[in-house]
């Protein structure tokens, strides 16, 4: 019974709506809907194709999500590891909540802070960059910064979630090994290589493996709120394409065929990272 809602939520917002797939072969009228738009067959898909942008679109897509699934792991894993050295508890958790703090700000509220933050003309960044010597960088209006721009504000923004899945994945090593490899004479660099990195592996493959399902996900709410025209040869991304197709441009069809392939290749990524993470590390998710 308590499944129900949960369940009811899934069907309307998720299985229902898929019925729409069916735009991706049609070149789709709204006033006909799906079944009175005529179908076109797989033309959507050779358009797709042949789009001369297409290429770097999914360069920008899979660069920006590497990334940021990357940084996500090792920011995350390193302070968890810097948190649990700390000996008084009141810091650790004061230093927690600060961190987490970040991750239940909306991309709309957090775009606004950062482009007064990375401003070139009033930027604080660039006012301190200013002391010494450095000229005024324009981080969201630059192809060659807003990528890394993009990857360390999401790092900001969620390393905090990170580090408490971490650190509850720390709370799993048994105390005795410590005790033990600091008779043997073991240091904490030691202990740390040799116990708490091996310890918190599981968790680590486990969040890898989730991720490597958003390789083809780099994150649409923030750069919808951050990018502009300037910056859409190293901004744009599947997300935002489809936006602009959809939305913008009326395309149904074509947008509808992008985001399809693009669900397919995740679905893919998934299915791939499970069989990974079995058979590399025997660890199952389900």
């Amino acid at each position: 019974m308590m499944l129900i809602p949960g369940i009811v939520l899934v069907v309307i917002f998720s299985y229902v709506p898929m019925a729409g797939l069916i735009m991706a072969f049609q070149k789709y009228i709204p006033n006909r809907g799906l079944f009175g738009s005529p179908f076109i067959g797989m033309k959507n898909f050779q358009l797709l194709i042949d789009y001369p942008d297409i290429g770097r679109i999914f360069f920008n897509t899979v660069y920006i999500a590497v990334m940021k699934i990357i940084a996500g792991l090792v920011v995350p894993i390193t302070v968890a590891i810097l948190l649990n050295e700390l000996r008084r508890e009141w810091i650790k958790r004061t230093f927690q909540t600060l961190v987490y703090l970040p991750h239940f700000l909306s991309w709309v509220l957090l775009s606004g802070i950062l482009v007064d933050v990375l401003s070139p003309s009033s930027g604080i960044l660039n006012q301190f960059l200013g002391l010494f010597g450095i000229q005024p960088i324009f981080f969201l209006g630059s192809n060659a910064w807003f990528p890394y721009a993009m990857v360390l504000s999401d790092v900001w923004k969620e390393f905090g979630f990170g580090t408490i899945v971490y650190l509850a994945a720390l709370t799993n090593i048994n105390p005795s090994l410590y005790e033990a490899a600091e008779i043997d004479g073991a240091g904490r660099w030691k202990q740390t290589f040799h116990i708490t990195l091996p310890g918190m592996m599981p968790i680590v493959i486990l969040m890898l493996t989730l991720n490597i399902g958003n390789v083809l996900n780099a994150g649409f709410e923030q750069i919808f709120n951050l990018y502009s025209p300037p910056v859409y040869e190293s901004a744009d991304i599947i997300d935002t394409f489809v936006y602009r197709m959809g939305v913008q441009q009326a395309q149904f069809g074509f947008a509808t065929a992008v985001g399809l392939l693009k669900s397919v290749v995740s679905f893919l990524l998934i299915a791939i990272s499970y069989v990974l993470a079995y058979r590399v590390a025997n660890y199952r998710i389900f």
